[in-house]
């Protein structure tokens, strides 16, 4: 199938966003409305099932079915999907699913993206992280399309049932969130995909809702200052960028600059563990401002660390 240039652009603009404008087309291809109608007849004759959208406007979407033509990539997107399908993670039963996808994008690529993207393959290496938490590929569809249609989804999320307003899926540290409006709590909510039951739609639609701020960084700030078992604070003599540099994870809001050569670290978790691996990845002199059982923890922490046994107490009457 040989097409245009203008006519590949307008194909891919059609399948990146689910409706246009006819105005909307023209502009982003610079041409009049009446040559983007002519362009829509003409995928329309090779195959492609572009329908008109009813509207104040109208436009145009392309439609799915099961004899669409195949979807068009340009270079950077076919290495940007093969580098993603390598790397997966955090999906039950990804990686295999990935490397069968990635076995039929290959196929139909011409040799010489063929060969780049098998050259970026070879240069990847992953280490494995162990067995974290993974979620459910079809519980992230449910979710995904509704959070496209703007569709409420019923699940149950640690064995109570919620009925949501979905807005934005957001992955961080191999695990996924979904952000979205509770109805019942009056409030915005993110809630653990894997942590969650099957989503079901319920097929009301609701109206657009704008978060409070963008959703990762909403989903960080929740992240970071939900209750944790454990919570201390470290006053470090190091510049902000260097200390978040040199932490395994560091979420929006967990390392704060207080001057050009000093920072605040906040440290939070449900184990003791983490935390003091933070404080040793920190690398430099600190002040920890944190509650006596934070202490005891870290101190019992170091002592497993070095092998120590605890001092056995004191015999009744000696001194």
């Amino acid at each position: 199938m040989n097409m245009p240039a203008r006519m590949l652009r307008l194909l891919s603009l059609l399948q990146g966003r689910r409706g246009w404008t006819g105005a909307e087309l023209a502009g982003r291809l610079g041409v009049t409305d009446r040559t983007v109608r002519r362009d829509i007849d003409r995928l329309r004759e090779l195959g492609y099932p572009v329908e008109g959208t009813t509207g104040t406007a109208g436009g145009y979407r392309l439609a799915s079915g099961r004899d669409l033509p195949p979807l068009l990539l340009d270079d950077d997107e076919a290495v940007a999907v093969a580098v993603g399908l390598r790397t997966a993670a955090g999906v039950d039963g990804i990686e295999d699913s990935a490397v069968r996808a990635l076995a039929k994008v290959e196929q139909v690529l011409p040799d010489r993206l063929r060969r780049r993207i098998r050259a970026v393959g070879a240069a990847i290496a992953r280490i494995p992280l162990g067995d974290g938490p993974v979620s459910d590929p079809a519980a992230l569809g449910v979710l995904a399309a509704a959070c496209r249609d703007r569709e409420v989804v019923r699940f149950a999320h640690r064995g109570v049932e919620r009925k949501v307003e979905p807005v934005k899926l957001v992955t961080a540290v191999r695990r996924w969130y979904l952000l979205a409006y509770d109805p019942a709590k009056r409030d915005w909510r993110t809630f653990r995909v894997d942590r969650m039951g099957t989503p079901t739609p319920t097929g009301h639609r609701f109206p657009a809702r704008r978060p409070p701020e963008e959703p990762a960084a909403f989903v960080a700030r929740a992240l970071t200052t939900a209750p944790c078992r454990y919570a201390a604070t470290a006053l470090v003599r190091a510049p902000a960028d260097v200390v978040a540099a040199r932490l395994v994870v560091a979420l929006p809001g967990k390392v704060v600059p207080v001057t050009a050569r000093t920072c605040r670290v906040h440290l939070r978790a449900n184990a003791i563990e983490p935390i003091a691996a933070d404080l040793l990845l920190i690398g430099a002199d600190y002040a920890l401002d944190a509650p006596d059982d934070v202490r005891a923890a870290l101190a019992a922490c170091a002592r497993r660390l070095t092998g120590t046994r605890p001092d056995p107490p004191a015999a009744p009457g000696s001194r």
